[in-house]
C-alpha cells in the first residue's frame, strides 16, 4: 500500500500559495494569491467544530496516554489554546489599521478563523476532559499555568505593545509592518505552523486523537493561508519604501529570543527529544520556512 500524502502537498494546502509550502521560494519564486483570492479561497475552505466526534480521543487521552505524557503534551496544547484566544482579540486594531479595503476583508476572515480556532480547543479541552475547569475563562486561566515567560513576553509585550499603538494610530504603518512580521511571520508561520507539524505527526504515528488531529489539520491549512496574506503584504510594502523593509528586519531581529524560547517547554533540557525530535531538529523547520518566506518577499539571499 502507498503511503498518504504529506498534508503540506495536498491541492488544498497548496492553494493557498505559503512560500513555505514551494520549493520554488528557495530560488526566490513564488506566486502570491492577491487579497481577493484569498478571501476566495476561505470561502471555499469552510469546515466547522461541531462536525468533530471527540469520544475517542476521551478514551485515548485517559486510557492511552499515560500522567508524564499529558503534562508534557501540556504545553503545545495551551501555547495553541492561549495563542488563538490572544490573536483572536489582537487582530481588530490590525484589520482597522490595514491601508486598503481589500486587505482588512481578508483580515476580518482571519479574526473569524481564530475564533474557530478558540472554539476548537475549547470543545477538546471540554469533551475529552483535559482539565478541571467547567467554562472557557477558567479553562484558558488554568491551561495558561503551563506555559513559559518567552510565550509572554512574545504575545503580551510585543505584540501587544504594537497592536496597542494601532488602536489609538490606525495611519502608522511603520507598526503595522511590525505587527505583522510578529504575527504572520514569527507567531503563526514559525512557531505555530512548526508546532502542529509535529504535534500533528506525533499522534498520527501514536494513533491518538483522530478528532483532534483532524480539526487541527484544518487550524494548520487555515494559518497557512493567513501566512500567505502576511507574504504578501510585507512583500509589498518592502517594496514600496525602504524604511518597511528595515522594519521587518530590525522585528525579526527584536523577537528572535523570545521566538526561539517559545519553541523550548519549560521543562524540557536543551539536549532533550521531544516526542521523536530534537529542539534543534524544531528549531531547523521553523528556521527554513522562515527563510523561505523572506526570500520571497525579498529579504533574504536566494539560492
Amino acid at each position: 500500500m502507498s503511503e498518504a500524502m504529506p498534508r503540506t502537498e495536498r491541492d488544498d494546502f497548496q492553494a493557498t500559495g505559503d512560500p513555505a509550502l514551494k520549493e520554488s521560494a528557495d530560488h526566490g519564486r513564488s506566486e502570491l494569491l492577491d487579497y481577493g483570492a484569498l478571501y476566495a479561497l476561505w470561502e471555499r475552505q469552510h469546515w466547522r467544530v461541531q462536525d468533530l466526534d471527540f469520544s475517542q480521543d476521551r478514551v485515548d487521552w485517559h486510557e492511552r496516554i499515560g500522567p508524564e505524557e499529558r503534562f508534557q503534551r501540556m504545553y503545545g496544547l495551551s501555547s495553541f489554546f492561549i495563542g488563538e484566544q490572544r490573536v483572536a482579540a489582537e487582530l481588530g486594531p490590525m484589520m482597522r489599521a490595514s491601508p486598503r479595503e481589500d486587505m482588512r476583508l481578508f483580515l476580518c476572515t482571519q479574526i473569524a478563523d481564530e475564533a474557530r480556532h478558540v472554539a476548537f480547543f475549547d470543545r477538546f479541552y471540554a469533551e475529552v476532559g483535559v482539565l478541571e475547569s467547567d467554562n472557557l475563562e477558567d479553562r484558558l486561566l488554568e491551561t495558561s499555568a503551563h506555559l513559559n515567560e518567552n510565550f509572554g513576553r512574545l504575545f503580551d509585550e510585543m505584540l501587544a505593545s504594537r497592536v496597542d499603538r494601532l488602536a489609538s494610530e490606525p495611519e502608522d504603518l511603520e507598526t503595522l509592518v511590525e505587527a505583522v512580521t510578529l504575527y504572520h511571520m514569527v507567531i503563526e508561520g514559525m512557531l505555530a505552523l512548526t508546532g502542529q507539524h509535529f504535534i500533528i505527526d506525533y499522534n498520527e504515528r501514536e494513533g491518538t486523537l483522530p478528532a483532534f488531529v483532524q480539526g487541527f489539520n484544518m487550524v494548520a491549512r487555515d494559518e497557512h493561508r493567513h501566512v500567505a496574506f502576511g507574504a504578501r503584504f510585507l512583500r509589498e510594502m518592502a517594496q514600496a519604501d525602504g524604511r518597511y523593509r528595515d522594519a521587518i528586519q530590525r522585528t525579526l531581529v527584536e523577537c528572535g529570543p523570545a521566538a526561539d524560547g517559545v519553541l523550548q517547554p519549560p521543562w524540557a533540557e536543551e539536549d532533550d527529544v521531544i516526542f521523536g525530535y530534537s529542539l534543534e531538529e524544531t528549531r531547523a523547520f521553523a528556521l527554513r520556512a522562515l527563510e523561505r518566506r523572506l526570500k520571497v518577499i525579498g529579504l533574504a539571499p536566494v539560492a
